[in-house]
C-alpha cells in the first residue's frame, strides 16, 4: 500500500462525466426557460476535490469530440485534474436534470445517459497498465457497474489491473435504484465482486444488506453501521475500512449529518452536524470520501481522517455545483471555527 506520508498521492478516478441541468433556484423544470449548468460525475467530483487538496488526479472516462466534452474536460483541468486519461469517442455525453427541493418537497433526478460515450466505450478501449504505471491509488463507485455490461466490464478490468499492480483500491457502492432498472438483480454479485478487491469502502448498512441479502435490524444507526462493518470485514479479507455519513432530515432545507467509520480494530463517529437552509447536497458523499482519502493520503490519525471528511461534506452543502472547491484551510477553519464571523 502507498505511503499515505508522502506530500502528493497520484489517484486515478474512473468513471462517468456528466453534465448536470438544473432549474434556477427552487423552481420547477421549465417554469422559467432557464437551465443552470454544472459538470460533474461520483468519480469526477472525489478527482477534482483531490486535485484542490493538492493531490495529483487523472480522470480516466470517455467524452465525446464536441463542445460539450471539451468544455467538460476543461472544467476538470480547470481544478487541476489531469485529464490525459480521457479518451475522445463516439456518442454524447451523459446528462441529468436535477429539480431542487425545497422545505417538504424533496429534490428529484432524471438521468438521460443512455448511449453515451462512456456507456458505448469497451474495456478494451483502457490501456490500465499504462493508465495505473505511476498511481498510487483507484478511485471508482457502482454507478460504473450500474450503467451496462460494458462500463460493469471496464470497471471489472480497472479493479483486476489496479490489484495485479499492488495498488490500493477505495470503492464508493453509490447504489442508484433508477439506474439499475431490470439489471437490479445483477447489482449484488457485481458489488460484491468489486468490495471483494477494496482497501476502504464508502457504503452503509443497506449497501451490505443489499450485497449480503441479509438484514441488520438494529435501531441505532451506529449499532446498524457496526454490524455491517462486521460482516462486510468477516466476508472480504482485503478490506482494511469502512466509512459512510448518516443524515437525519427535518424537512429538505434542514438537516443532520454526522459521520463513521470502522476499521478491524474500531469504530468511529463524529459529532452531528446541524445543516440549515441547505444550498445544495448534491456531491455531500464524494466530498465525504475525498476528505477521507486526503485524511489518509496525509497521514492523519483516524479520528482526524474522519472529522476532515465530515467538514467537506459539511461545507460541500453550501457550494452549488456538484464539487466541493474548498481547501485544506476551509475545512481546518471549520472544524476550529468559535464563531461565524468575517474571516479577514
Amino acid at each position: 500500500m502507498h505511503d499515505a506520508s508522502q506530500a502528493s498521492t497520484r489517484i486515478v478516478c474512473f468513471g462517468e462525466l456528466l453534465m448536470r441541468l438544473s432549474p434556477p433556484g427552487c423552481e420547477l423544470p421549465l417554469q422559467s426557460p432557464h437551465f443552470n449548468v454544472h459538470f460533474g460525475g461520483a468519480e469526477a467530483n472525489v478527482a477534482a476535490s483531490l486535485a484542490i487538496l493538492g493531490h495529483h488526479s487523472v480522470m480516466v472516462s470517455a467524452l465525446p469530440d464536441n463542445m460539450l466534452g471539451r468544455a467538460c474536460a476543461g472544467e476538470l483541468r480547470k481544478h487541476s485534474v489531469d485529464t490525459g486519461g480521457i479518451d475522445y469517442a463516439e456518442g454524447r455525453i451523459g446528462v441529468y436534470y436535477l429539480s431542487p427541493g425545497a422545505m417538504h418537497r424533496p429534490s428529484e433526478v432524471l438521468y438521460d445517459r443512455a448511449d453515451s460515450a462512456f456507456a458505448r466505450t469497451p474495456a478494451e478501449n483502457y490501456d490500465w497498465p499504462h493508465l495505473l504505471a505511476n498511481a498510487h491509488w483507484l478511485h471508482l463507485s457502482g454507478i460504473n457497474l450500474a450503467l451496462g455490461e460494458t462500463t460493469a466490464r471496464a470497471a471489472l478490468a480497472a479493479v483486476h489491473a489496479a490489484r495485479d499492480a499492488g495498488k490500493s483500491i477505495s470503492f464508493d457502492c453509490n447504489y442508484r435504484s433508477k439506474l439499475w432498472g431490470s439489471r437490479a438483480t445483477q447489482a449484488p454479485a457485481l458489488l460484491r465482486g468489486i468490495v471483494g478487491e477494496a482497501d476502504l469502502l464508502f457504503g452503509n448498512d443497506r449497501d451490505i444488506a443489499l450485497m449480503l441479502g441479509t438484514a441488520f435490524p438494529q435501531a441505532d444507526a451506529v449499532e446498524r453501521f457496526r454490524a455491517a462493518a462486521n460482516a462486510a470485514f468477516e466476508t472480504w479479507p482485503r478490506l482494511r475500512r469502512m466509512a459512510a455519513t448518516e443524515r437525519l432530515h427535518r424537512n429538505v432545507d434542514d438537516q443532520d449529518l454526522f459521520g463513521l467509520m470502522a476499521t478491524r480494530d474500531h469504530l468511529l463517529t463524529t459529532a452531528p452536524y446541524t445543516l440549515a437552509h441547505v444550498v445544495d447536497r448534491v456531491g455531500g458523499g464524494d466530498a465525504f470520501a475525498a476528505g477521507l482519502l486526503h485524511g489518509l493520503f496525509r497521514g492523519m490519525p483516524d479520528k482526524a481522517m474522519l472529522d476532515f471528511a465530515m467538514a467537506a461534506a459539511c461545507l460541500k452543502h453550501s457550494i452549488p455545483g456538484d464539487v466541493n472547491l474548498l481547501r485544506e484551510d476551509d475545512m481546518l477553519a471549520f472544524l476550529a471555527q468559535g464563531s461565524f464571523e468575517v474571516r479577514r
